[in-house]
């Protein structure tokens, strides 16, 4: 029966109570830290896919600018024509062709109309999958104003047309004006438009220094830090403050200014941008012609193809996938701590073989510091575990306290699973 007992009790060692033994061994703390280089790379890796996920969902909420083409399209068509009814120098060609004049109804009053249409042009190699429905005419523009050319005395319904974009308006593809007439017309359109981000016009004095004539707010100020960076112009001492040299000196107002006070700068020398403005001349004694005018513009534009296809990456992750990769997580972390265990045991077996002496030594010390913890109880003089100590904070960061900690996480993790 003697016999038996010190197999019972390696069995034992090996087991739960295992990991307090070779805590005292000196290769305890270089197989520990290389454990805890895994675990910090672990973290390292999810805290880096976490940050970039955050990144991506973030970038969603801002504005991914991108330059498109703006093609602006002009034509007209007139009705009531002298040309048109077949009346030449006022006399009729036939009577069938004389047409009297409905003043109510304006049948045969020569009039014309103009016609401005607009859309975005696809961009090239662009795949099916990603294309966004196209956007509206009117919401590419925030002001239209068409100024006609015409003797007031003769045409009393206004020479000036506006149209201003309101919140929650109908969206349209294009812009028709009616008018009546039948000579020459000069037409003078102004676009404002509606750009994003929003683009500002850069005051020459500034503006020539950075070499931006139009950009948006944050480039600007981009520009003008990437200046200071340039010049070296940032104190050596205070990162916040930043020096101004000949050129800023005007700019500033002062030899220098905090680094939060640029954006505040910027604003005095953002300018409302030039508006895009197209002349068109209609002339109704001439059949209109057969194609449209067409102006191309650039205008800034949220990139709503990527935040698409981000938005699929992300945003809309199937509930099924996200599931998945939880249940892939668990399973990595409890092979993670199969693992770490079968690297405890291995290490705990290999400096038994060692030396059994010292380590059954080591081991019947560690094991009366467990049982002093467990009864909270210990010889008042040469006490490995006191009272006091159990007091102290210092205590509980021991590498025990970690390692006894990660082994009931095991176990708990290896129940979830059913092993």
């Amino acid at each position: 029966m003697d016999a038996q007992k010190p197999t019972a009790k390696k069995r034992k060692l090996t087991d739960r109570n295992l990991p307090n033994a070779f805590l005292q061994t000196p290769e305890f703390s270089a197989d520990s830290q290389m454990y805890r280089d895994l675990l910090d790379m672990e973290r390292r890796l999810d805290w880096t896919m976490t940050r970039k996920r955050v990144e991506v969902q973030d970038a969603l909420q801002r504005i991914v600018p991108t330059t498109r083409t703006l093609r602006i399209f002009l034509s007209h068509t007139v009705s009531g024509q002298p040309w048109q009814q077949g009346v030449e120098g006022g006399t009729t060609v036939g009577a069938e062709s004389e047409t009297k004049a409905n003043l109510e109804t304006g049948e045969g009053i020569p009039a014309w109309q103009l016609r401005i249409d607009g859309r975005l042009l696809e961009i090239p190699n662009q795949r099916a999958r990603d294309r966004v429905p196209p956007r509206k005419f009117s919401t590419l523009i925030k002001q239209m104003v068409v100024e006609l050319d015409r003797d007031m005395h003769l045409y009393p319904e206004g020479n000036i047309v506006e149209w201003v974009r309101g919140p929650n308006q109908t969206q349209f593809d294009g812009f028709t004006i009616r008018r009546k007439g039948d000579t020459p017309t000069k037409i003078r359109i102004i676009l404002h438009l509606e750009q994003q981000p929003e683009q500002y016009k850069v005051h020459p004095e500034l503006g020539s220094l950075l070499g931006v004539k139009e950009d948006s707010r944050v480039g600007v100020v981009q520009a003008l830090w990437n200046y200071i960076k340039v010049q070296g112009l940032q104190d050596k001492v205070d990162r916040r403050m930043v020096r101004a040299d000949a050129h800023l000196r005007p700019i500033f107002g002062a030899e220098s200014v905090m680094f939060q006070q640029l954006p505040e700068l910027v604003n005095r020398y953002l300018l409302p941008p030039d508006p895009i403005i197209l002349h068109y001349t209609l002339n109704p004694a001439v059949p209109p012609p057969e194609k449209p005018g067409a102006w191309d513009v650039e205008v800034k534009l949220d990139d709503s193809g990527l935040k698409s296809r981000m938005n699929h990456a992300v945003v809309q992750l199937a509930s099924e996938t996200a599931r998945d990769l939880a249940k892939l997580d668990d399973e990595i972390a409890m092979h993670v701590q199969s693992l770490n265990n079968a690297h405890l045991k291995r290490t705990f077996l290999r400096a038994f073989a060692e030396d059994p002496q010292q380590f059954i030594q080591t081991w019947l010390a560690s094991q009366s510091r467990d049982l002093e913890t467990m009864l909270a109880s210990g010889p008042s003089d040469s006490a490995t575990v006191r009272q006091e100590d159990l007091r102290r904070s210092e205590f509980f960061r021991l590498p025990w306290v970690e390692e006894a900690v990660a082994v009931q996480e095991g176990l708990r993790l290896a129940a979830r699973a059913g092993i």
